[in-house]
């Protein structure tokens, strides 16, 4: 995710402190992992190197003085950066993947790795129900997108899965 790209879609509503900007942040994106300030107030910096906001500085001095504002520039780059499709994300570096072929070469079982991680979706993935069935839109939206992804993750378990004596024979070591 690009967190100065988000930070300038939070500063289209109008001007915020750094501190206003993290606490929306964390509400809005951060979920489970909020955003340290040292990251926010390094995009920040980024942000204003590259000409996309501007700065006010008040009366207080510091950090805590500054106001940011989106500027044209930043308008205008939020908009590319919105129009612009995402490359989908190809995990052909899994580590899931890596532990059933390296327990395939050392004659350990495959099996036994992913029914352990089957194990391991399940456990989060009623959790993730829970936090959904509790949760406003926006978090019901995440929790909707890590579940999508389980249960691709969880498909390719069982045809792994159903797939073992083929690799065994052909990788098993």
């Amino acid at each position: 995710m690009s967190i100065a790209h988000t930070l300038l879609g939070l500063l289209r509503a109008g001007p915020k402190h750094g501190h206003d900007l993290k606490r929306e942040y964390d509400a809005r994106f951060g979920h489970d992992r909020p955003l340290p300030h040292a990251e926010i107030h390094a995009a920040l910096a980024r942000l204003l190197r590259d000409g996309l906001i501007d700065v006010e500085t008040g009366g207080q001095g510091g950090a805590a003085g500054k106001q940011y504002t989106i500027n044209d520039i930043g308008a205008q780059d939020l908009e590319r950066w919105l129009d612009t499709p995402e490359k989908p994300e190809i995990p052909l570096r899994s580590t899931v993947y890596a532990k059933v072929v390296v327990a395939l070469l050392n004659g350990r079982s495959a099996a036994d790795v992913l029914e352990a991680q089957r194990v391991e979706h399940a456990r989060v993935m009623r959790r993730l129900v829970r936090r959904k069935a509790g949760g406003d839109p926006l978090d019901q939206l995440i929790c909707d997108h890590a579940l999508s992804h389980m249960e691709a993750d969880l498909r390719w378990l069982e045809a792994t899965s159903s797939r073992l004596d083929r690799l065994v024979a052909e990788v098993g070591g």
